[in-house]
């Protein structure tokens, strides 16, 4: 198992310990106000679909910041440099934009309670089964990462064994989701935005101070690293060596496209953020309101990682600090009293942020989508509201078995990637071509779903981890590994459609592009017709200001 590495302890005092405490006691109290709404099901699993953009909207990107967020993509920006801005303006932005100017329509009007009953309106129930389980299934393990991510904290605050921090960590957060619903997870992450935020821009700045600002960074990490280590697109080239192991089109298709595409619009911890706004404009705006913060929260994860690179020249090698360290060592050397408590807040409130995400999304699917839909149909709604509970404890124990998976990669980053070319590539192609294609049959999408997933995994554990085509590193390879993904589900999609029969369109109304169903239509409501809330204005302003990020880096 990865552990940190001997003498890694946080200076904490009573002051951190007091911070700690008080947030904990806000997290709790906002679980039992929330508990107040929860009458039906629909209130505990999407907030009765009540919540204004705004709320949604930092719950969206607040689900998305959690732990593995954090501690992950410092550690990708410790390992692989300025790379890491690709996970963010190429690799997240075009795809929330995406999401909220094109399918989050087909999602909100249908009135789908999640993405996997999407399939089963657009195909068939076998499409629908296998989705579920292969999301129930991912969404367990995304969790169990945070888990992890959370006891690297919890051992450096307070030397706890890593599996008791889990198992402690695990039954917090099952208490508040539980208490409150989903309402309760997203407003908590509202707030815990805010405490991420305060955790962060004081290690980025105290960071930049000890290796003498922006300039002394940079030339300390071209003296040891590179010039490359610091570019975007540097030495990309087909057949030229970088950090990342990746040329300009894996990063362009495997990452802004591929695994980018399939993560932001069928994963169903981000999507569900936007099911439980009020209206369909809202609902829209969640993901776009998101982007705008997610773009630039990059570099208070990337500075932080780039600055751990510069004080530990060792940083990753075997029998040290690994990259996943690279936070509570900064933590341990910057922070003074009192704002070390606060970041040690910050980091707390990412994993639950993450953590909760993928929990009341795994309980909304188990529940609709596997046990109403095929093992006990018709019950009354209380009976849900009652299992619902019930299979968010399950969910939690799994997930502190998974972290213990999660446990054995060095960068947890690269091994959420690996889950995303696994199983959101495959649903997003599915997802992709049912919408745009009218003629795609009712058999086509569990087909391309097996494909798309069994093409993935045997690229990564066989092609690439037995050597029989070399691929310089796992991020490379997960990039790869999702293009294979795609193009084998696309491809079994297409020759299924050939042989057996389409749905037909009548039942396709409002579920393909370019087609209505009587009565989805609404107006917009009142306010949301001003010329700042429109979802075009916004989606095409992100998408611009992404592209201008890259200017200062692409040289």
């Amino acid at each position: 198992m990865i552990t940190l590495a001997d003498g890694l302890r946080l200076p904490t005092n009573g002051l951190d310990y007091t911070i700690l405490a008080i947030y904990f006691v806000v997290v709790l109290g906002i679980g039992f106000a929330a508990k107040r709404s929860v009458r039906t099901s629909l209130d505990f699993f999407l907030s009765g679909r009540s919540l204004p953009a705004w709320v949604t909207g930092l719950a969206f990107v607040a689900a998305n910041l959690g732990a593995t967020e954090i501690l992950g993509m410092a550690a990708t920006g410790a390992q692989y440099g300025v790379a890491v801005v690709h996970w963010y303006w190429i690799g997240a932005i075009p795809a929330m934009v995406f999401l909220g100017l094109v399918m989050m329509p087909f999602y909100y009007r249908s009135k789908v309670r999640s993405v996997p009953e999407f399939l089963l309106q657009r195909f068939d129930k076998s499409a629908h089964l296998l989705s579920s389980i292969l999301f129930a299934f991912a969404a367990v393990l995304i969790a169990g990462v945070n888990l992890y991510a959370l006891s690297i904290v919890v051992e450096a605050l307070l030397g706890w064994p890593q599996w008791v921090a889990i198992v402690v960590a695990g039954l917090f957060v099952l208490a508040y989701i539980t208490i409150g619903g989903l309402s309760s997870a997203i407003y908590n992450e509202v707030l815990q935005f805010f405490v991420i935020l305060a955790a962060l821009i004081p290690l980025v700045v105290l960071g930049l101070k000890r290796v003498g600002g922006w300039g002394g960074l940079t030339d300390s990490l071209t003296a040891s690293h590179g010039h490359n280590f610091l570019t975007a697109w540097g030495g990309t080239g087909i057949g030229q060596a970088n950090p990342l192991g990746a040329n300009w089109l894996t990063i362009i298709l495997g990452l802004g496209f591929v695994l980018s595409f399939g993560y932001w619009t069928t994963n169903f911890a981000e999507v569900q953020r936007a099911l439980s706004a009020k209206n369909l404009s809202a609902a829209q705006r969640t993901p776009l309101i998101a982007a705008f913060p997610k773009m630039f929260i990059v570099f208070l994860v990337m500075i932080p990682g780039l600055v751990a690179a510069v004080l530990v020249p060792k940083l990753g090698a075997p029998g040290g600090l690994q990259y996943n360290d690279a936070i509570p060592y900064l933590m341990q050397e910057l922070l003074p009293n009192g704002v070390l408590g606060i970041a040690v807040t910050g980091l707390l409130a990412a994993f639950m942020a993450g953590m909760a995400a993928n929990i009341s999304s795994f309980n909304t699917v188990f529940t609709y989508d596997i046990w109403a839909k095929y093992v006990k149909t018709d019950r009354p709604d209380g009976y849900y509201l009652r299992f619902g509970r019930l299979i968010t404890a399950i969910g939690v124990l799994a997930s502190i078995g998974t972290a213990f998976i999660a446990s054995s990669f060095s960068n947890i980053m690269g091994y959420l990637q690996t889950l995303f070319s696994f199983f959101n590539v495959p649903m997003f192609v599915v997802f992709i071509i049912g919408m745009f294609w009218k003629r795609a049959s009712m058999k086509s999408g569990v087909w391309g779903l097996l494909a798309g997933t069994t093409a993935a995994m045997v690229n990564y554990f066989w092609i690439y981890k037995q050597g029989v085509i070399a691929i310089p590193t796992d991020q490379g390879a997960n990039f790869v590994s999702a293009i294979v993904g795609f193009v084998a589900g696309a491809v079994v999609m297409v020759a299924v459609t050939l042989f057996t029969e389409p749905k037909p369109e009548a039942e396709l109304a409002g579920l393909v592009y370019g087609t209505t169903a009587p009565g989805l239509a609404e107006p917009p409501a009142e306010g949301d017709a001003a010329w700042y809330r429109k979802p075009a204005l916004l989606g095409w302003g992100a998408l611009v200001l992404a592209a201008l990020c890259y200017l200062p880096y692409s040289l």
